[in-house]
């Protein structure tokens, strides 16, 4: 309402009306004008006199950060040792280990090294950090370890004499390890999931704390239930299940790092690789394939009687542990067990063969008693009177029934049933004498089995019926289809003998133009024919049926088993003679093609005469002294082959 009063009386009422007076639009001038003149120097104030004290330079970064860093890195090495089994420490080991080598051999694989005095010691120390990395992270590397080893003649022979080593028994674990394994699957202690007392108590059964064998995943204890069944306990080892999964992912990142830099075709294989391992750390996967296989075998008229599976106990087995029955018999690499004469009495056979329960020895029967050390008790009674008064007793069975037995049942497997227990060496398989005089094979442990499709399956066996018959067209024409860019390279693998019925025409380019000036250069030139044989193998990784790897394992351990043995079999022949017949027994074929594979077999049986001839002829060499077997005379020819193809083969399966 004041808006229309003069601006002289809006002013004078501002005091009364408690109004704060605006802001003055217009600055006074109340001093006389002076221009600006510098300040006289006179007048300025005296500088301050320096002081000689040092200021505190604020610390530098890194080396906080690095102090932060090596508490980080240690704190996590505690939490993973303690907590997580060391799983990535043993990682970050292999990581390591796989750049030193790879580096390694980035710059030292020619033929005068630059920073080795010669390309053998660049193999040499490589070799050595590889072993020595399986053995120190133990577990599943020991199992990789030992595929290796089983198919390191195709490695530089430095490496070779290495993996020879690959087949010693691994340490086991304490016994509160089995104790803990045993909780954490059943919630129970031993004592209440087995029904035994470590303490003798009446009406309870007892238990071995010592294992009777040690491998890389597991171990195996005695133990006789309070039913008085004998059974074998197999406990997988507790940082497996903490570790595999490191243990693979490692192998894999290795491998696809590999595979680019030194361009060879190979890291679509390592899935399935991993997929098989890591089944084999399951063991009710394993319980499975053991009733499976006992089933067919029970199934087949040509098997049954010959090979046995022992029963699988599913109420007192888990993912980590499986109890089966208990089997006394001589490992395979006992040849003067498995020969020397019987002295268990007419019409027996060994302890608990042909069905008998194992009872109780008597008190005559010697048996070691539990001491105060319960990593060093052994309970389990001897039974070894069979062996006579001396001891120097045994089977009285012949090596070529067991061997023909060995071969019909992987042929069957491979050739009928498509299931193939891929881990046939030595540890694995029990001979026991039956009444009757006649041997009997037990196999073990059925954690690594791959399947067949069964297309792919009947192409295996033609290719094989195709190998022994010289069919060249065939042979070509089912192994273009699985990606192989050599068929005679591969024929002679599969056949573990060189093959000779191809035209050799590419296997000839390879082995062209070995020449150097010195022996270094040559060395290194055959190397490298090496790696081109390789990459002619696998010319289409994608098509490569994934099962030949684990195939190719069985062969070549059924062979070297053959020839441990003395090569009392036509190993070639047996198994030829099976694939021939799964083609007249398939059930996928018309019955107008299953009469024409008749016909067919029938014409086959008479192309083997010829594989007989070679091997009674090698049989003749060796009884009069003048060679080996067939199987040392067919490495002989495969070492004299694969050198010209850049392979030096240096060692049989079961040296070391």
């Amino acid at each position: 309402m004041s808006h229309g009063l003069p601006r002289r009386c809006r002013a004078a009422l501002r005091p009364a009306l408690g109004v704060a007076p605006p802001l003055s639009r217009r600055l006074l001038q109340t001093q006389q004008f002076a221009p600006f003149a510098p300040p006289d120097p006179a007048g300025l104030p005296k500088p301050k006199p320096k002081s000689h004290k040092v200021k505190p330079s604020r610390p530098r970064k890194w080396p906080r950060r690095l102090a932060w860093a090596a508490a980080l890195l240690g704190a996590g090495y505690v939490v993973d040792t303690r907590w997580n089994n060391a799983a990535a420490t043993r990682s970050f080991r292999t990581f390591k280990t796989g750049l030193v080598i790879g580096l390694d051999y980035k710059i030292n694989f020619r033929a005068n090294p630059p920073f080795a005095a010669s390309l053998a010691d660049v193999h040499n120390r490589n070799a050595e950090r590889i072993f020595n990395l399986l053995r120190d992270n133990g577990g599943l590397y020991l199992k990789i370890g030992q595929a290796i080893a089983m198919q390191s003649a195709i490695l530089p022979p430095e490496f070779q004499k290495m993996f020879a080593k690959m087949f010693d028994d691994a340490p086991q674990n304490e016994w509160r390890d089995v104790e803990k394994v045993v909780r954490e699957d059943f919630g129970k202690s031993v004592e209440e999931v087995f029904g035994v007392s470590f303490k003798g108590e009446e009406g309870k059964g007892i238990m071995e704390r010592t294992a009777r064998a040690s491998a890389s995943v597991a171990q195996v204890h005695w133990a006789r239930l309070a039913d008085g069944r004998e059974v074998a306990i197999k406990i997988q080892k507790r940082e497996i299940a903490a570790q595999v999964g490191w243990d693979l992912w490692a192998f894999k990142v290795v491998a696809r790092i590999y595979s680019w830099w030194f361009d060879i075709p190979m890291y679509s294989l390592v899935p399935y690789i991993s997929e098989r391992l890591m089944l084999e750390t399951d063991f009710e996967n394993e319980a499975n394939n053991s009733e499976e296989m006992k089933d067919l075998i029970s199934n087949e008229p040509r098997l049954r009687g010959r090979v046995y599976i022992p029963s699988v106990y599913r109420e007192l087995s888990s993912k980590r542990v499986m109890t089966a029955e208990w089997i006394e018999g001589i490992r395979l690499w006992d040849k003067e067990g498995i020969t020397h004469g019987w002295k268990g009495g007419r019409g027996t056979g060994s302890p608990g063969s042909n069905g008998q329960v194992l009872a109780p020895p008597p008190p005559t029967v010697r048996s070691t008693v539990a001491t105060n050390d319960p990593n060093k008790e052994q309970l389990k009674p001897l039974r070894d009177a069979w062996r006579g008064p001396d001891g120097h007793g045994g089977l009285g069975v012949s090596l070529k029934a067991v061997m023909t037995t060995m071969v019909d049942l992987f042929s069957a497997q491979m050739f009928l049933w498509g299931l193939v227990h891929c881990d046939p060496h030595p540890g694995n398989i029990l001979v026991r004498r039956l009444p009757s005089g006649k041997p009997e094979l037990v196999l073990l442990d059925h954690g690594l089995y791959i399947r067949m499709n069964p297309a792919f399956r009947h192409q295996y066996a033609r290719f094989w019926k195709a190998l022994l018959a010289l069919d060249n067209a065939a042979i070509e024409e089912i192994v273009r289809g699985w990606g192989v860019g050599n068929a005679d390279i591969f024929a002679s693998a599969t056949l573990m003998r060189p093959y000779t019925g191809g035209d050799n025409s590419t296997s000839a380019q390879i082995r062209k133009g070995v020449s150097g000036a010195t022996e270094a250069e040559r060395a290194y030139a055959m190397q490298m024919k090496m790696r081109k044989g390789i990459k002619q193998l696998l010319a289409d990784e994608t098509k490569w049926p994934r099962e030949l790897i684990f195939i190719g394992r069985n062969l070549r351990i059924v062979q070297g088993n053959n020839q441990f043995l003395g090569s009392p079999v036509n190993r070639v022949k047996i198994t030829g003679l099976w694939a021939s017949r799964a083609l007249v027994e398939s059930r996928d074929l018309s019955p107008v093609q299953r009469a024409l594979n008749l016909l067919r077999h029938a014409r086959f049986r008479t192309v083997l005469l010829a594989s007989d001839l070679l091997w009674w002829w090698a049989w003749v060499r060796q009884k009069l002294g003048l060679g080996g077997g067939m199987e040392d005379e067919i490495e002989r020819h495969m070492k004299s082959m694969a050198k010209d193809m850049g392979f030096e083969l240096n060692h049989g399966v079961f040296e070391g």
